[in-house]
């Protein structure tokens, strides 16, 4: 009985490790350029308020979206 039972022991222990392990597969992080003409200080309140819709549509800001904003301002004359 006892042969039997380690036996039994063993198969159990070979099948599992017979069955393929995968990694879940990482979400998809989406990647948002906004390119704006005036200065940062001009556009700040609306790039928060574009911020905070992403939030409540479910995209998190570093986990599953990434949001690059570019200043197009030109460099002052001297």
């Amino acid at each position: 009985m006892r042969k039997r039972a380690i036996r039994l022991a063993v198969s159990a222990f070979l099948l599992t490790l017979s069955f393929r392990v995968e990694a879940e597969q990482p979400e998809k992080v989406f990647r948002i350029g906004v390119l704006v003409a005036p200065s940062a200080s001009y556009i700040s309140h609306r790039l928060g308020a574009f911020r905070q819709r992403l939030r409540e549509l479910g995209y998190v800001e570093g986990q599953n979206a990434v949001v690059e904003c570019r200043y197009a301002e030109t460099p002052s004359s001297t």
